[in-house]
């Protein structure tokens, strides 16, 4: 296992979305992934219950499918009136940022079935209750971020995605994943070109601290 030598606090802070800088043309090896999965695994899950499955997706033809299925929820996602790239025409700090945005969003948009490996968390659960959606989700978002963790600590680059699940049951027959599987992202994952991540510009804390 060969990992980059980030201090916690610098891979909680550089691990970034990462989408034009996804290498499409270096191979993944499944050895690799299994490495970061094997760290997700030890996250949090509600009532130490792990009822999360993990879907990788290297087929090319699979990917090519999926990717086409993203393309048009990015493309449908685009045309909002709460993209990324116009969700702040109004305000002239923010949205220099979220055009460009925008403009990675497109990019990974026309891409997806270009990256190397394709991975979808899922969590078992015959219905979704509207009682605990937080506790439901909270047994697998921890763990799917530990992927990404892991994958960044390796010289990888992922993004977090949920545009896919516009078609998430048509996803879900394409893989023939049961119907009880429900599908909480997409991560595409790949070397990412460069490992130079800085942390992102946030508004400062005391403006979303309250202290009880």
């Amino acid at each position: 296992m060969t990992t980059n030598q980030l201090t916690p606090d610098e891979l909680l802070t550089t691990t970034r979305t990462v989408r034009k800088r996804l290498d499409l043309e270096r191979p993944v090896s499944l050895e690799l992934i299994r490495e970061c999965l094997e760290v997700a695994l030890q996250a949090p899950s509600g009532s130490n219950r792990q009822t999360w499955h993990w879907v990788v997706v290297v087929d090319p033809e699979q990917r090519a499918a999926i990717g086409e299925f993203y393309r048009r929820a990015v493309a449908d996602y685009l045309d909002s009136p709460g993209a990324a790239g116009r969700l702040y025409a109004e305000d002239p700090e923010r949205a220099p940022v979220q055009r460009r945005v925008g403009d990675s969003v497109a990019y990974l948009g026309d891409r997806m079935g270009e990256v190397p490996v394709l991975v979808i968390p899922c969590l078992s659960a015959k219905s979704l209750a509207e009682g605990n959606q937080a506790g439901l989700w909270g047994s697998i978002l921890p763990a799917a971020w530990s992927y990404c963790l892991a994958a960044r600590a390796r010289g990888l680059g992922t993004a977090w995605t949920t545009l896919h699940l516009r078609y998430e049951k048509e996803i879900s027959e394409l893989l023939g994943l049961p119907g009880d599987l429900r599908q909480a992202a997409l991560i595409p994952t790949a070397y990412s070109i460069g490992t130079s991540f800085k942390p992102a510009k946030r508004q400062p804390l005391d403006e979303v601290l309250t202290v009880i």
